[in-house]
């Protein structure tokens, strides 16, 4: 019977120790996959987000400067078209940077709406003042919806990732506890077989 009681202890063991290597090998498996996301989530957040609100800074910017040569402060028309000209150009290339990155839904509609402004901001002829005013205050107006898009989905991104390590770091600590435990039954099982060792050599010691 004791022999019996040994064997099962042997097989209850092992499987413990086998439980204890997955368990280890998933923990690793989780923290690794965990970190990788949230690097993911901050990678994201720098290049499609951060680098995109100073994309529309600059734009905004630009545009601020075209409404002040159409409002006169250039006083040499070919000098004021040249200067629009520039400014337009800049903000070309922001586009073209700025469509690179990730666009959500809404964004791309918002963005869309933008280049067709800033091309009829640069299409339109020089005497029609009213309408190139009309078309720089639009693209402001576009330039801050995007701004406030960019910041809600920093908020999404950033919440994302306080959810991913949240849910890595309960992951750890549910593994760890099983650890524990598994850890508890083998000592106990170590004990137990160190037990039944010292009541075998008892028994053989009173059958001497």
């Amino acid at each position: 019977m004791k022999w019996t009681y040994s064997v099962r202890n042997k097989m209850v063991a092992s499987g413990a120790l086998f439980v204890l290597c997955l368990l280890v090998l998933f923990s690793n498996y989780i923290d690794r996959d965990h970190t990788e996301k949230v690097k993911n989530a901050i990678s994201t957040m720098y290049e499609d987000r951060l680098l995109v609100e100073d994309y529309i800074l600059k734009m905004m910017n630009n545009v601020y400067q075209i409404k002040e040569v159409l409002n006169g402060s250039e006083v040499n028309e070919d000098n004021a078209n040249t200067r629009i000209s520039n400014l337009v150009s800049a903000n070309n290339a922001l586009s073209n940077a700025y469509i690179k990155t990730k666009l959500t839904e809404s964004e791309n509609i918002k963005f869309t709406e933008l280049l067709k402004t800033l091309d009829d901001l640069e299409s339109t002829p020089s005497p029609n003042l009213e309408y190139k005013l009309n078309n720089a205050n639009k693209a402001l107006v576009l330039l801050s919806e995007l701004a406030t898009i960019q910041l809600e989905e920093s908020k999404l991104i950033m919440g994302k990732a306080e959810i991913l390590y949240a849910s890595g770091k309960a992951s750890i600590q549910f593994a760890s506890a099983v650890i524990l435990v598994i850890l508890l039954v083998l000592q106990a099982l170590v004990f137990t077989s160190k037990t039944l060792n010292t009541s075998n050599r008892t028994s053989a010691a009173y059958l001497n």
